[in-house]
């Protein structure tokens, strides 16, 4: 290199409408997925998904929340930012007495002196999963699990692809 000269390397994010994309959940997430609803029930807390797989144009859609949309800011992440755009992500939520949705992180639905969110996070956990509580940074995603089997975001929009079972 030159004296004097000064090379930046930035990330310029990939068009979406050149990722190449699956069209739902990896089989290994649907799998761990399934168990996660079954073990979770088994210890009393019943949880339903709420989201997984994601289009680039429902990413978006959800990107302008609290930015041109009515609502506050749910993500950072555009359209092929996000591990759900890549099928390797969902989201949860326990259910309540009544069968409701619920995000409360010290609701502790069966009752056995244990946050109910806590138990189903060390499950999702212990099934491979990675929580979006544990984020680094100031946005923690609480209700978002995801497996990127070993890849980064940068990975997968150039191109590659997780193992399949």
């Amino acid at each position: 290199m030159l004296p004097g000269w000064l090379i930046y390397y930035y990330f310029v994010p990939p068009d979406p409408d050149e990722l190449e994309l699956p069209d739902g959940l990896h089989p290994l997430v649907v799998e761990k997925r399934d168990i996660l609803i079954g073990r979770a029930g088994e210890a009393g807390i019943p949880i339903l998904i709420t989201d997984g797989y994601r289009t680039i144009e429902d990413q978006n859609q959800l990107y302008e929340r609290g930015r041109s949309q009515p609502g506050k800011i749910v993500t950072y992440a555009r359209g092929g930012e996000s591990l759900h755009n890549f099928g390797l992500a969902i989201d949860f939520a326990l259910l309540n007495k009544k069968g409701n949705a619920i995000w409360d992180m010290q609701y502790d639905g069966n009752r056995n002196g244990k946050r109910d969110w806590a138990e189903v996070v060390t499950m999702a956990k212990q099934e491979g999963f990675q929580w979006g509580g544990d984020f680094k940074g100031s946005f923690k995603d609480y209700p978002h699990l995801e497996m990127g089997f070993g890849l980064s975001l940068r990975e997968l929009q150039r191109g590659e692809k997780p193992p399949l079972p």
